[in-house]
C-alpha cells in the first residue's frame, strides 16, 4: 500500500460577521415557450425529511437534487428544470427514492426497494437484474481516471443492500456492470458477525471493501480484502442514523453526520473522530454541546460545509491533523428545501428549488458564498495564510509504479514575501522494496492496488482556501507501456536456411504426426499438421543448433526503449503442440525443495483459460520454503527457465520451425502479464534412418542362424585335410611375421 499524506487540516470555528454571506439570485430560464411542458411519468420524491445533493465525481456539472422533488441537471442547475420522473412503463408502484449513486455515465436509483438505471446520455431507463430481495441502498466508488483498467473496474463496482439488516443474514448484492446486473455477494465469516449493516463501501485508498457494523450504539468497519483481511477498524459512537459521505479525490475521507453528530475519518473508517466547533481562538465544542442541528452537509476534495436548521453556515478544510469548524455570519438562508454544493474550490452555493405558480418547471434560488472573501474579515480572527504558492506538475494526474519501480515527483512551496522558495523532492516506492517493513505488512505484494499521494502544508491556516493540496492517483500495478522482446541476433534467414521472401509468400510447413499433440499432452497425433507461418507477426525465426542446450534471451522494453535483460523465471510452450524438446535439469538438479509445477498440472486446472494458462498469478516456486507440495519425483524434468537455475531447452534430433509462447511467471518481477510469441529454426540434426520392424526381425534371425552355423562348421572343417592345410598356412604366416619383427628390432 502506497500512501503519502503530507498533511492538511480540517478546521471549523465559530464567529459572527455583519455583512451578508451571499447575495441571492434566481435562475429562471426557458419558460417563454414551455407553457404546456409537463413531466412525463411518475414524479420521484426522497424518502427522508432532509435534502441531499449528489454531484457526479468526475463531471462537475452533473448533479442530482433529492427532496420533496428530485431534479437532475447537466449544467449545475443553471436552468429551470422539471421535476425528475420515471416512466410509468417501469411500473415502480410508489415512486419513493431511498438512495442514489452515479456510476460512469449512468445514475442509479433505489425506487420502492428496487434498483433502476437512468442513462442520461441516451435518456433511457432500465431495471437492474439479479436482485431477488428488497434493497434500500446502493453504494460504490468512482475513479475519474477511467483510462486505466484498474479504475474502470472499480467504477463498475456497485453494492446493493438493506440498511439496518442484521449482518449475519443480510442479503448483499454486487455488480461489475454499473448496476445493470447483480449477483449475490457473501464473504467468509459474515454469518458469525453481530450487529446491523450500516453501509458497504469500496475505498480506493486501501483497495478495500468495508462493511459498517452497528451494535448497541457503537459502530466499526469490517474490512474484507488484503491488506486488512477481515480485520476491524476502531469502534466509535453511533447516534441516530448516520448519513455517510465519501469525499471525491480517492483519499479515503469519510464524513458521518446526523442532526446532532458530525464525525470524520481520514483513513477509510479505520479511525473515526468527532468534528468540533471552535468559538474564538481556543474554545472547542462538540456538535451537541454547540446546540446546533445539522440539516445539510457538502464536501469537495479539500473543504467541508455544514448548513444548520438555525440558519447558520459552518465551514472547515479537510486534512490530516485537526478537525474543527468555524461559524460564518448569521443570515436567513435555511429552508426545508435548501441544499449545499461546492461549485469550485472556495466557492459554495446554497441551492433552493422554487415552484412556479404558472409553469411546471421549477426555478432555482442560488446564494453563492465566496469563502476566501469571508475569511478575510478581521472579525473572524482567522490567521493569514503563511504560504503564497504550493504547486506541482503531478497534481490531479495519474501515475503508475510497477514492481521494482520508483516514481520521482517534485513540488514547490513559496512562503510569504521575504522568504525563499522550498523545493520538495518526493521519491515513491513500494514499502516492501525499501526493506523497511515487516514481511507481513500486507498479505500479498503480488496483487496490484491503487492509492493516492497528497502533498499539503502541516498546520495550514483555514484562510489558505486557494492553496489546495496537491493530489495524484498512484496505481501500483502494471505499466501498460512495458513489453518483452526475444533477442534475435542470428536468424535462419541471415544464415541462408530460410528465404524471407518465401516466408512472406503464404509459407507453410508440415509437422509430422509423431512429433506433436494437439492436446498438449505429449502423445502422437493421428495425422500430420500443416501450419501457416505468420511472418508479419513472427518475422524470421531465430537460429538454434539442435545439439546445444539453449535458452531464449528476453529484453524488457518500455515506451519503445530498451530497459534491461529479463532474468526472471519464465516458461515456454510450443503453440502447435510439438513435444520434441525437453529440459536440461530435473527437479532434483534444480535444487527444488518441493515438487515443481509443470505444463501437465497447469493444463489440468486451466479450465476456460486454454492451454496457455501458466502465468504470474498461478505460479508457485519449488524453491519456496512455504510450499506444501513434497518433492516426490526428483527426476521429473524441471520446466521453468531463468531465475536462480541454469536450466535450458534441449531439442530432439529434428530440424524445423518451432513457434513458442513465452510467459514471465515470476510474480515479483512485474504486475504485467509479460508474454509474447516467437519462432526458432532448429538445424544440424541428421535425419534418422527408419527401418521397418519386420526387416529388423528377419535380419536378426538370420544373424543368429549364421552364428550358430559358423560355430558348428569351423571346428568341423579344421579337422579335414583342407582344414589342416588352411591352418598350416596361417601358422607359417605368423612365424614369418615374428622373424621380420625380430630383424627390425636388431637393426634399431
Amino acid at each position: 500500500m502506497l500512501v503519502l499524506m503530507l498533511v492538511a487540516t480540517l478546521q471549523l470555528c465559530s464567529m459572527a460577521r455583519a455583512q451578508p454571506l451571499c447575495r441571492i439570485h434566481t435562475v429562471r430560464t426557458g419558460k417563454t415557450f414551455g407553457v404546456g411542458q409537463q413531466a412525463q411519468g411518475d414524479l420521484l420524491y426522497f424518502s427522508f425529511m432532509t435534502t441531499r445533493l449528489i454531484k457526479h465525481p468526475c463531471k462537475k456539472n452533473i448533479a442530482l437534487y433529492l427532496g420533496r422533488q428530485l431534479f437532475f441537471t447537466t449544467n449545475n442547475f443553471e436552468s429551470s428544470l422539471l421535476p425528475f420522473a420515471i416512466p410509468t412503463s417501469m411500473q415502480v408502484g410508489i415512486p419513493e427514492v431511498t438512495s442514489a449513486h452515479f456510476a460512469g455515465s449512468v445514475l442509479l436509483l433505489v425506487v420502492n426497494q428496487k434498483v433502476y438505471i437512468y442513462d442520461y446520455e441516451a435518456s433511457s431507463w432500465s431495471a437492474s437484474t439479479g436482485i431477488k430481495h428488497p434493497v434500500s441502498h446502493i453504494s460504490g466508488d468512482n475513479c475519474c481516471y477511467s483510462e486505466h483498467p484498474f479504475c474502470l473496474e472499480i467504477s463498475n463496482s456497485i453494492f446493493a443492500y438493506v440498511h439496518g439488516d442484521q449482518i449475519s443474514q443480510a442479503n448483499i448484492y454486487f455488480s461489475k456492470s454499473w448496476g445493470y446486473r447483480f449477483q449475490k455477494y457473501a464473504h467468509e465469516g459474515q454469518a458469525e458477525l453481530v450487529g446491523s449493516l450500516g453501509g458497504i463501501f469500496y475505498f480506493h485508498s486501501l483497495s478495500q471493501v468495508g462493511l459498517l457494523l452497528i451494535d448497541q450504539g457503537r459502530a466499526k468497519f469490517w474490512y474484507l480484502d488484503h491488506p486488512l483481511n477481515y480485520s476491524f477498524g476502531l469502534p466509535f459512537d453511533y447516534n441516530g442514523t448516520l448519513d455517510i459521505l465519501i469525499t471525491p479525490g480517492q483519499k479515503g475521507i469519510l464524513i458521518f453526520w446526523f442532526e446532532k453528530s458530525l464525525l470524520i475519518s481520514k483513513n477509510a473508517g479505520q479511525l473515526v473522530n468527532p468534528v468540533r466547533v471552535r468559538e474564538g481562538r481556543r474554545t472547542l465544542h462538540s456538535i451537541f454541546e454547540a446546540n446546533i442541528t445539522i440539516y445539510n452537509v457538502a464536501a469537495n476534495e479539500n473543504e467541508l460545509a455544514v448548513l444548520t436548521q438555525e440558519s447558520n453556515l459552518y465551514y472547515g478544510s479537510l486534512g490530516i491533523l485537526t478537525s474543527f469548524l468555524i461559524k460564518f455570519a448569521h443570515q436567513n438562508i435555511w429552508s426545508q428545501e435548501a441544499a449545499l454544493m461546492f461549485t469550485n474550490p472556495g466557492m459554495l452555493e446554497i441551492l433552493t428549488p422554487l415552484p412556479d405558480s404558472v409553469f411546471p418547471a421549477f426555478d432555482f434560488q442560488k446564494c453563492p458564498v465566496n469563502i476566501q472573501a469571508i475569511l478575510m474579515d478581521p472579525q473572524l480572527q482567522v490567521d493569514v495564510c503563511k504560504v503564497e504558492i504550493l504547486q506541482g506538475d503531478f497534481d490531479n494526474k495519474m501515475y503508475i509504479i510497477d514492481m521494482n519501480s520508483e516514481l520521482e515527483l517534485t513540488a514547490l512551496m513559496i512562503p510569504r514575501p521575504g522568504t525563499s522558495p522550498v523545493p520538495l523532492n518526493i521519491s515513491l516506492r513500494q514499502q516492501h522494496l525499501w526493506g523497511r517493513t515487516d514481511p507481513n505488512f500486507t498479505s500479498s505484494i503480488k496483487r496490484p492496488t491503487i492509492s493516492t499521494i497528497t502533498v499539503d502544508i502541516a498546520n495550514k491556516e483555514i484562510s489558505c482556501v486557494d492553496l489546495k493540496p496537491l493530489t495524484a492517483l498512484i496505481s501500483v500495478g502494471c505499466d501498460l507501456t512495458k513489453k518483452i522482446i526475444i533477442q534475435n541476433e542470428i536468424s535462419a534467414c541471415y544464415k541462408g536456411f530460410l528465404d524471407p521472401v518465401a516466408l512472406q509468400d503464404n509459407y507453410s510447413y508440415v509437422i509430422e504426426k509423431e512429433a506433436y499433440d494437439p492436446n498438449f499432452r505429449g502423445q502422437p497425433a493421428t495425422k500430420d499438421l500443416v501450419v501457416h507461418y505468420p511472418y508479419e507477426k513472427l518475422g524470421c525465426p531465430l537460429l538454434v543448433y539442435y545439439n546445444t542446450p539453449w535458452k531464449p534471451v528476453m529484453e524488457l522494453w518500455r515506451e519503445g526503449k530498451f530497459q534491461e535483460i529479463v532474468e526472471a523465471e519464465f516458461v515456454l510452450l510450443e503453440v502447435n503442440g510439438l513435444f520434441t524438446y525437453t529440459y536440461s535439469l530435473t527437479a532434483g538438479t534444480a535444487l527444488c525443495i518441493s515438487q515443481p509445477q509443470n505444463w501437465t498440472t497447469i493444463l489440468e486446472n486451466a479450465g476456460d483459460k486454454g492451454p496457455f494458462a501458466w502465468d504470474r498469478e498461478n505460479y508457485v516456486s519449488c524453491h519456496d520454503p512455504n510450499s506444501d507440495a513434497p518433492l516426490k519425483w526428483p527426476k521429473a524434468r524441471y520446466q521453468i527457465l531463468g531465475g536462480p537455475t541454469a536450466n535450458k531447452v534441449v531439442f530432439d534430433q529434428r530440424n524445423g520451425i518451432y513457434v513458442f509462447f513465452i510467459s514471465v511467471v515470476d510474480p515479483y518481477y512485474s504486475y504485467c502479464w509479460l508474454e509474447t510469441t516467437f519462432s526458432v529454426y532448429v538445424y544440424g540434426a541428421l535425419p534418422r534412418i527408419s527401418i521397418p520392424l519386420e526387416i529388423t526381425i528377419i535380419v536378426l534371425m538370420l544373424a543368429i542362424l549364421l552364428s550358430v552355423w559358423l560355430a558348428y562348421m569351423i571346428p568341423t572343417l579344421l579337422r579335414t585335410e583342407k582344414g589342416h592345410g588352411f591352418k598350416g598356412f596361417w601358422v607359417s604366416l605368423c612365424k614369418r611375421c615374428r622373424k621380420s619383427c625380430a630383424c627390425f628390432q636388431s637393426r634399431r
